[in-house]
C-alpha cells in the first residue's frame, strides 16, 4: 500500500532482545512490502531509567540487522510541550481531573470487602474514581481522564486490525468499567504512554501501528483519544509476542536473548530472522 508509514519505538532502558528484533523486522519488513516507509521514535519519557548508552546500543543493533530511517530521530523528551497542549485541550473540554492516590491508596480502597475481586484492565487494577469529584488542585498530582465523560462525547471507540491474531473491526464497549480513569500525565513525568505514543505517532503521520499483542488491550484507550483529540486512527497491526523456552515474554532483563550477545557470538542478520520465525 503505497503511502503506508510504519514505526519502531523501543525505549532506551536496557538492550535489545530477540523480541523488539521481531517487533522491528516485522514493521520494517511491512512497510517494504508496500513501497512504503518505516520510523524509528525514541520513547524516553521515563528520564530515570532512559540511558545515552542503551539508546547509542538500540541504534548500533538496528541498523547491524539492516533497518534504515529518516534523521534526525524524534525523541518524547523532546516533545513535553506538545503532550502539554493535548492535556490542556482535554482539561478545557472538561474530561480531565487531578488525581492524589498513592498506589497504596488504590489498593486500599480495591481491597474494601463490599469491592469484591478488583477488575484487571490494561493499567492494572480499574482505578475506583476516588478523587473523580474531589476537586483537587495540587500541582503535585497525575492527571486521568474522566471515561464516563469521554464516552459520552465519542462513544464506544472503533479500529481496523490487519495482523493475524485479531483480523477485521473491532469496536469496544464497557471501557468504563473494564478500563476505568486512565493516568493521562504521571505526576513525575507529566505526560503517559498512552497520550504521548499518539500524539506521535499522528504527528509523524503513521498509518500503521506495529506492536505486540500485549498492548492489543490499550488500543481501545489510544483510538478514543485520538477522536478526543481531532487525531486520525491509524490500522494496526498487532503481532504474536517471542516467548522463552518456559512460555514466558521475553522482557529486557533477558540479557541471555541480547542481539549484543549473539552478534558477540556470531550470529548474522539472517540467523536472527530465522530465530523468530521470519
Amino acid at each position: 500500500m503505497a503511502g503506508l508509514i510504519t514505526r519502531f519505538a523501543p525505549s532506551p532502558t536496557g538492550p535489545l532482545h530477540l523480541g523488539h528484533a521481531f517487533s522491528a523486522l516485522t514493521a520494517w519488513d511491512l512497510a517494504q512490502a508496500a513501497g512504503g516507509q518505516f520510523l524509528l521514535r525514541i520513547e524516553d519519557i521515563d528520564r530515570p531509567r532512559c540511558k545515552p548508552e542503551f539508546e547509542s546500543a538500540v541504534i548500533e543493533d538496528l541498523r547491524w540487522l539492516g533497518l534504515q530511517w529518516p534523521v534526525p530521530v524524534m525523541r518524547q523528551s523532546d516533545r513535553m510541550p506538545a503532550y502539554a497542549k493535548a492535556l490542556r485541550q482535554l482539561e478545557t473540554m472538561g474530561l480531565t481531573y487531578r488525581c492524589t492516590c498513592t498506589r497504596s491508596d488504590i489498593r486500599a480502597a480495591l481491597s474494601a470487602p463490599q469491592e469484591g475481586a478488583p477488575l484487571i484492565g490494561p493499567d492494572g487494577p480499574v482505578y475506583p474514581g476516588t478523587c473523580r469529584h474531589a476537586g483537587h488542585q495540587a500541582k503535585d498530582a497525575a492527571i486521568r481522564l474522566d471515561m464516563r465523560k469521554a464516552l459520552l462525547r465519542t462513544g464506544p471507540p472503533g479500529f481496523t486490525e490487519t495482523g493475524p491474531l485479531y483480523p477485521g473491526h473491532h469496536t469496544f464497549e464497557n471501557m468504563e468499567e473494564t478500563i476505568g480513569d486512565i493516568v493521562l500525565a504521571r505526576r513525575d513525568i507529566g505526560t503517559s504512554y498512552h497520550l504521548s505514543v499518539l500524539v506521535d505517532d499522528a504527528a509523524q503521520g503513521v498509518t500503521l501501528v506495529t506492536r505486540g499483542a500485549d498492548l492489543f488491550d490499550a488500543t481501545p484507550i489510544h483510538v478514543l483519544l485520538q477522536h478526543l483529540l481531532g487525531l486520525p486512527t491509524p490500522r494496526y497491526h498487532h503481532h504474536r509476542l517471542i516467548r522463552d523456552e518456559s512460555g514466558k515474554r521475553l522482557a529486557k532483563r533477558d540479557d541471555a536473548r541480547a542481539l549484543a550477545r549473539y552478534r558477540a557470538e556470531g550470529a548474522t542478520p539472517a540467523d536472527i530472522r530465522a530465530m523468530v520465525g521470519l
